[in-house]
């Protein structure tokens, strides 16, 4: 046995102590998100337990707990001087604030949907087999959309559509558009909501997504301009597309590639792709070290890579593919212009022309 370094060893222990606490708070945080404590901290402002528990209906003790829990945790300010708890303004913006790009609800209920599908995706690791989207656990792909949601609400209208050559003026004129890979709707409907002169139809290949995407289009008041389709991407019949969307799902298929050559079919003439992916550097050293690669390496081992193989071609290019390796697949497919249009702390935005 290899001598022991003694710092290094109270290094690693003291992290996994770090990374523990935050995987014990993942239950703690989405009860509290679930029984409005958060919420009734941030509109109606600090309290003692005795007070929190009367505002929300909830048994006094247990509240106790919860709030020690989150104060300990950092996620609530407490006063030890008075006994009330608060949420600061930062705080809110993470845990109440559901518009605000850092609101991270959807990711505690992501976490609990991977923990959920651990043995499906336990058992593929001894076979190699894929394990399907929608299959993996309860409602994996309704913690995706909400996991993802906050970043579209900030980004698709105000920066990642404006970086596009020449695309927004054909957006408020009246532009065709194909948001394939949809999921629930969310980025459809955004888009939508935006530009009301253009006509979009969201496609995804899971039946489960496109009902609830029909559901978020009439309660949003959009399903007489919006249409959603069930349909894999490469079998989508639509053509003269002005614009193409993918958000976060080309990694997924189980065929890139010939996803990739059939969204060239698509597109009308001197129409555009927009192709939203996690961002991440081409090589693997570039991402060790890095807490957002470090995010999406988990959920692509516990999501996306299963995802994939389990459809026809099985490439699982995974949640930290790069954009070297995205670009070859895109200019393999016929498309001649491939650049990175912009980017966010979560996301890198390519265009592909052909």
């Amino acid at each position: 046995m290899q001598d022991i370094d003694g710092d290094k060893l109270n290094g690693l222990v003291g992290k996994m102590l770090g990374d523990l606490g935050g995987a014990f708070s993942v239950p703690t945080v989405r009860i509290g998100l679930k029984l409005g404590l958060f919420d009734s901290l941030h509109s109606d402002g600090a309290a003692s337990a005795k007070d929190l528990a009367a505002r929300t209906g909830l048994a006094e003790r247990y509240v106790r707990e919860w709030s020690l829990a989150q104060a300990a945790n950092g996620y609530i300010a407490y006063d030890p001087a008075t006994d009330r708890f608060s949420l600061t303004p930062e705080q809110a913006m993470v845990f109440a604030v559901k518009d605000s790009p850092v609101y991270l609800s959807g990711a505690f209920d992501l976490v609990a949907e991977m923990i959920s599908g651990q043995h499906k995706v336990e058992a593929a690791f001894r076979t190699g087999a894929g394990v399907a989207w929608g299959e993996s656990s309860g409602c994996l792909f309704c913690a995706v959309g909400a996991f993802f949601r906050p970043g579209y609400v900030n980004a698709i209208v105000q920066a990642w559509l404006p970086a596009l050559d020449g695309v927004l003026p054909r957006l408020k004129e009246g532009a065709k558009v194909a948001d394939v890979g949809c999921g629930v709707g969310f980025s459809t409907l955004l888009m939508a909501e935006a530009f009301p002169q253009s006509e979009f139809v969201g496609y995804d290949f899971h039946a489960p997504s496109i009902e609830q995407a029909n559901a978020h289009a009439k309660a949003h008041g959009l399903a007489g301009r919006v249409r959603f389709e069930t349909a894999p991407a490469k079998e989508i019949a639509e053509r003269d597309f002005d614009l193409i969307t993918m958000f976060d799902c080309l990694h997924d298929m189980g065929d890139p590639r010939g996803c990739a050559a059939h969204m060239h079919r698509l597109l009308k003439p001197g129409g555009s792709w927009m192709l939203v992916e996690p961002i991440g550097g081409d090589k693997p050293g570039d991402n060790i070290g890095n807490p957002v690669s470090r995010l999406y390496y988990n959920a692509s081992t516990m999501i996306c890579v299963p995802t994939s193989l389990a459809q026809e071609v099985g490439e699982a290019l995974g949640a930290q593919a790069g954009e070297a390796k995205l670009t070859e697949v895109l200019k393999g497919a016929g498309f001649s212009q491939v650049r990175r249009a912009t980017e966010g702390p979560f996301n890198m935005v390519l265009e592909a022309r052909p």
